[in-house]
């Protein structure tokens, strides 16, 4: 990239050979945000944060932080080495991830965990339960996600999710490739049964060519039958696509249509732009990044402006350079109204406290993400013709069952890591000794593959 450099501001991240702290800027050029990054035995690093409007210094939402309150160690060779949480972090819980198996029915170019191949042994029901815990300690229960590998591998999975509803923890979701949902008739059943609340389905494109590019394999009538078996169950599904630059970002608007299509079953649509670490094609640079203003404005041209960038806001729970969301709720006559957003506590004159945030997050997200209360009849019938019958009063009835979320996170790699960004993560997985490390920092691996958290024996 050419242009004149502007520094926008200083911060820390990790060398994506080493994954030593080194110091890092953030620096304008050309429209484009950059991180830049120093390290003494590798040399000089950048890679793209953010590629033009909403401008990057207007996306931002204030908030005051909020130290964790059980944090599991101690402040030493400082972020992102200490998580735990250590008592430095700036936010609270609102998703905890259970990795409840290595094991995976796929073999993805793409793939956070690297899961599949040497798996480790699943670990059993008691040590879930030390899991929950030790949620439960950190001030939880928080919004859980059962995660992996590939969850559906296991036959006692339901067993799972009854022991975190037994345990206090009223929203699970579990997050899967769908296959096993598609062909075992009974597995969605069973996990309904157990009380699983929503469904966190990998849903990249509704074209066979972008499941061989990124799954190894045509996956597309699988994914339409796992939301149709969904459905049937009334478990609310969450589509989540990892977006590739040259695979499937020119499907964003026919993956919307698709969500807007299963209403009531379907509640959102969470966009991932790629993320270099776990398994992935090695060679990264900018060109195989999406950064998130681009898919906002990718939604906005493929949905013929019906989604605007105007609609988009940070997020109250994470830092706001992390993700954007809205709700929408598509009306009689085709149009799309945007939801406007919830007014938060006070005035608005002054920062959010970053846990106020998180726990209106949790809320909002067990709600949403859930098939809604409502029957199917009642949602998709017709308002009867009567005075005073306008838009608003259609609004009103449909919003708790046909709302649908639109959001994105972009998640940071080692060429993209800001450490006050992840001092901020919201999204916390549970290492197998029972300490909470946030999302990127769990999943963080060097550009050879070697990883920081991921299957490695706590620090000394």
């Amino acid at each position: 990239m050419n242009g004149e450099e502007t520094r926008l501001g200083e911060t820390e991240s990790v060398c994506p050979e080493c994954l030593q702290r080194i110091p890092a800027r953030r620096v304008g050029r050309g429209g484009d945000v950059l991180l830049v990054q120093e390290c003494p035995a590798h040399g000089r690093f950048e890679a793209v944060l953010w590629r033009g409007e909403p401008d990057y210094a207007s996306w931002i939402r204030p908030k005051t932080p909020s130290s964790p309150r059980q944090p599991f160690t101690a402040v030493d060779r400082g972020c992102p080495l200490d998580c735990g949480l250590c008592p430095e972090h700036r936010q609270h819980t609102c998703t905890a991830l259970l990795e409840v198996t290595g094991r995976c029915d796929l073999g993805c170019a793409y793939c956070f965990a690297s899961s599949g191949g040497d798996a480790p042994p699943d670990p059993s029901l008691e040590v879930i339960a030390g899991w929950y815990a030790a949620l439960l300690q950190a001030g939880g229960p928080y919004n859980v996600q059962l995660s992996g590998g590939e969850p559906c591998q296991r036959n006692d999975l339901a067993g799972i999710v009854r022991l975190g509803k037994s345990m206090g923890f009223g929203f699970i979701q579990l997050n899967t490739n769908g296959l096993r949902l598609a062909s075992d008739p009974d597995l969605g059943r069973e996990l309904k049964d157990a009380g699983l609340s929503s469904v966190f389905l990998q849903f990249d494109g509704t074209e066979d060519e972008i499941y061989r590019a990124l799954r190894g394999r045509p996956l597309w009538d699988i994914k339409r039958a796992a939301v149709e078996r969904c459905a049937e169950l009334e478990l609310g599904v969450v589509l989540v696509p990892t977006l590739v630059p040259g695979v499937n970002v020119h499907n964003i608007g026919q993956i919307i249509r698709f969500a807007l299509a299963h209403q009531p079953a379907v509640r959102g649509v969470h966009f991932q732009p790629v993320s270099y670490f776990g398994r992935f094609p090695r060679g990264v640079d900018d060109s195989r990044r999406v950064t998130l203003p681009e898919v906002m404005r990718e939604i906005e041209r493929q949905m013929d402006g019906q989604m605007t960038v105007r609609d988009f806001r940070p997020s109250g729970c994470e830092n706001s350079h992390c993700s954007f969301h809205t709700d929408y709720l598509p009306l009689p006559d085709g149009r799309l109204y945007c939801l406007p957003a919830r007014p938060t506590a006070g005035c608005g004159c002054s920062p959010e406290r970053a846990e106020e945030g998180a726990a209106r997050t949790r809320a909002v997200t067990a709600r949403r993400w859930s098939f809604p209360a409502a029957t199917a009849v009642e949602c998709g019938a017709e308002p009867a013709p009567g005075p005073g019958l306008g838009e608003w009063e259609v609004i009103l009835r449909q919003v708790k069952t046909h709302t649908l979320t639109i959001s994105a996170m972009a998640f940071q790699d080692a060429w993209t890591l800001d450490l006050e960004r992840l001092k901020d993560c919201c999204i916390h997985t549970v290492h197998p000794d029972g300490r909470l490390i946030p999302f990127c920092a769990y999943n963080l691996t060097s550009a050879s593959g070697q990883p920081l958290y991921r299957r490695v024996e706590r620090h000394k």
